[in-house]
């Protein structure tokens, strides 16, 4: 039909557009820094706090107390950039002790349709709070809230948000382990190991001793050779350890290793021995110390492992091979692998005078790149939705497999009034009580609002994924547009829209009269529903809370995904728009449906016509317009794409000889050549 016969059509279009222009022109939103009460609310301390902000590693407020840090707490929006289905961001803020618990979270802003029109506030805070004295290592702590019934996926954004901040936070206050390669494995020599750093050298000459020990009751005579030399380096990565040491050997050491714990290889040659004899009496290791920053470890008796000989047959001749198992989780005192860090072996003698002498050498370990591995992000939560949800990703798969053979086979169906009646009604139930009330799969205007304003803080499927039958049904849709316009989603795949249709099917069977709406008026109150959804797309643009708010124009939610367990005036206006659909067919999608109008949109790009019409219609025969669902057909026998739901019934009108008079004055006239 033609875009004049239409003169609202192209203004509503162009303000639509605007409105997009408006999105693309705004900012995200900055996070706001808490106050020293709420801090200390959040990490479950008393006295005053101390709040620094800081952005590297990651941005977020350290509190310290006493000039000791309590804590850190950092926003899901600015850390996971955690938006919620509705396109908005998602904030919560979380705090996480030096130890790796979760001591507090609190919900700061959110938008969700569910969660701010369906769910109470309470219910919120009492989830979010739930996420207090989770352990991030899975050792005791809390166990994990669950989601919240009827909001899986807005509750499970809130998780995933929640964990993931609280995991960057724990590894900015130098919680964690390590991420060394411990899988990656390649042939090498000792040649090749000390090409690509696997280990660092120091080494004192023997006239260096001789300088240091100058005054010592045994001198040392000076020369080139090595009074001490070691090499240094943490040998858990298979390119390193199992060259260095051979296949046995290095499976032996490394099984010895548990959570948290590295392989550190210390070989040396010369006269000094950096392992000495004390350490059988003392337990530990008085002449070598790992140090980083302000954390220093002394080797124990208990991590070490006597080495006899390297398996490479390049390497040099040492004295002594040492392995140690080394603390590498920074939050129990250990040292961070992936920055560097000295092993100094400290030679000593005694002065002539008593004092000890002492010559340090330190060797400096820094982790090549190539033996590190990122560390293991957590599984996308659309990943898990999609998991947990097959069975229902199966049944709507199978349903959108059938409408399709529906569609592409449509001549053929039409041809068989019965055939259609049977299979549309048994379609329109399968989409209310599997879809609707089973599955919980009814699209909502609030899904373009939400696609919309995910152009504000970055288009991101993962924010669309996460419902994994609403992406099915809005894939579908958006594929629909093309082929069919919007009568693929409006006509076949809307639970309400089967709903009313239902009851309107029972209300003719029992006689209540139908409403005939002129035409003239029937066009204008069209500008309802579009006029409705410009409002909603710009007022979000604003305010979601108050377009969410708007939007609760749509029944949906109410009758739909709520199954009527809501608060009267709901319950009342959906019920009233039922009733209202007794007499006039599809009331509600004729003239108030904000997300048919959004759907209309876009139809216009529509490329295939697969609704055929005859010169006779709408001049010798306007049947098809009194019988169309949602009064699509003008008085002059056009369909109008923007507001046809693909029914059929006027294919099955048209084709039905017993039913359209051009079909049947086609047979009267042939009749008597039949006789003859």
């Amino acid at each position: 039909m033609s875009c004049d016969r239409f003169p609202g059509a192209i203004p509503l279009l162009r303000l639509w557009l605007a409105a997009l222009l408006t999105a693309l022109a705004l900012g995200a939103a900055q996070a706001a820094p808490p106050d020293e009460s709420t801090a200390a609310i959040l990490l479950g301390v008393e006295g005053p706090l101390v709040l620094t902000r800081s952005d590297a590693p990651v941005p977020g407020w350290m509190a310290t107390r006493d000039g000791q840090p309590v804590g850190m707490i950092g926003s899901t929006w600015e850390i996971a950039a955690s938006t919620g289905y509705s396109g908005q961001p998602l904030e919560v803020l979380v705090a996480v002790t030096p130890d790796g618990t979760i001591a507090g979270a609190r919900l700061v802003r959110q938008t969700e349709p569910v969660l701010s029109l369906g769910i109470s506030d309470d219910d919120i805070r009492a989830y979010v709070d739930g996420f207090r004295g989770i352990a991030l290592r899975g050792e005791g702590g809390q166990p994990m809230p669950d989601l919240i019934s009827r909001a899986t996926v807005s509750t499970g954004v809130i998780r995933d948000g929640i964990l993931r901040t609280a995991r960057v936070l724990a590894q900015a206050q130098g919680l964690g382990g390590g991420g060394i390669d411990r899988v990656g494995y390649a042939p090498a020599t000792w040649a090749d190991l000390i090409t690509r750093g696997a280990f660092a050298q120091a080494r004192a000459s023997m006239a260096e001793a001789a300088e240091a020990f100058a005054s010592a009751r045994v001198p040392v005579q000076p020369s080139d050779a090595p009074f001490l030399e070691v090499y240094a380096g943490l040998i858990d990565t298979p390119t390193v350890g199992r060259n260095l040491l051979g296949g046995a050997d290095f499976t032996a050491a490394t099984g010895a290793l548990v959570p948290g714990q590295a392989l550190l290889a210390l070989m040396s040659r010369g006269v000094y021995s950096p392992r000495g004899t004390e350490w059988h009496r003392s337990g530990s290791f008085e002449r070598i110390e790992i140090v980083q920053g302000e954390t220093r470890i002394r080797p124990a008796a208990d991590d070490f492992q006597l080495v006899e000989k390297l398996a490479l047959p390049d390497a040099p001749d040492f004295r002594e091979i040492s392995l140690f198992r080394l603390n590498i989780d920074a939050g129990a005192g250990g040292i961070e692998p992936r920055e560097p860090f000295d092993v100094i072996v400290t030679a000593t003698r005694p002065s002539a005078t008593g004092d000890t002498l002492a010559l340090p050498v330190r060797a400096t370990i820094r982790l090549p790149e190539a033996f590190t591995v990122a560390e293991p992000e957590p599984q996308p939560l659309w990943i898990g939705f999609w998991q947990q949800k097959i069975p229902g990703i199966v049944l709507v798969g199978a349903a959108l497999f059938v409408l399709a053979l529906i569609l592409f086979g449509q001549e053929s169906l039409v041809r068989r009034p019965r055939l259609w009646l049977r299979v549309r009604t048994g379609f329109l139930l399968f989409t209310l009580l599997v879809l609707g009330w089973g599955l919980n799969a009814q699209l909502s205007v609030v899904q373009v609002v939400a696609f919309l304003n995910s152009l504000l803080s970055g288009f991101r499927w993962e924010t669309f994924l996460i419902e994994p039958l609403i992406f099915l049904i809005w894939g579908t849709t958006a594929l629909g547009l093309l082929f069919w316009g919007r009568g693929v989603f409006c006509g076949w795949l809307c639970p309400f829209g089967a709903l009313q249709e239902l009851l309107n099917i029972a209300a003719r069977r029992i006689g209540i009269r139908q409403i005939a709406v002129p035409q003239a008026l029937h066009e204008r109150l069209w500008v309802i529903k579009y006029t409705l959804f410009v409002a909603i797309v710009a007022l979000s643009f604003y305010s979601m809370e108050q377009a969410l708010i708007l939007a609760e124009a749509e029944p949906f939610k109410t009758a739909i995904s709520m199954r009527f367990i809501r608060a009267w005036p709901f319950v009342l206006f959906a019920v009233a728009l039922l009733a209202a659909g007794l007499f006039i067919e599809r009331f509600y999608c004729r003239y108030l449906c904000p997300l048919g109008a959004g759907l209309a949109i876009p139809a216009k790009l529509k490329i295939f016509d697969w609704l055929k019409r005859r010169p006779q219609c709408g001049r010798e025969c306007r049947l098809c317009e009194t019988k169309c669902t949602v009064g699509a057909i003008d008085p002059l026998g056009r369909i109008n794409p923007n507001e046809c739901v693909l029914c059929l019934r006027c294919q099955v009108v048209m084709n039905d000889p017993q039913t359209c008079p051009v079909l049947k004055r086609r047979a009267r006239g042939a009749a008597p050549k039949e006789a003859t």
